[in-house]
């Protein structure tokens, strides 16, 4: 009998260090705009124009980052549906039966 090899993905988990840092440096990122914003010496309408230019692309980069995520893990599932049917298709094959 052949022995099967499943290459089973390893779930990839972030630590809290990292989540942490991610955060951290989405505020200080945000954070260092807003305070840009405010000592600019522009006019307000400027300000308010650059400010909601940059809760724009916050949100653009935030929902790009959810789509790249969404789209890899159905490429995943996908692949995985694909690899249990060809599993299924060699245990099923006997190659010495005659029909």
């Amino acid at each position: 009998m052949l022995s099967r090899m499943t290459d089973a993905p390893v779930k990839q988990q972030t630590t809290t260090g990292f989540y942490g840092m991610a955060i951290a440096s989405f505020a200080i990122a945000l954070g260092s705009v807003g305070i840009a914003l405010l000592y600019m010496d522009v006019d307000v309408w400027i300000r308010a124009f650059m400010a909601i230019a940059v809760l724009y692309l916050t949100t653009s980069a935030i929902t790009l980052s959810k789509v790249v995520r969404d789209r890899q893990e159905a490429e995943q599932i996908v692949s995985r549906v694909d690899q249990a049917r060809m599993e299924k298709i060699l245990a099923e094959h006997d190659p010495f039966r005659t029909s």
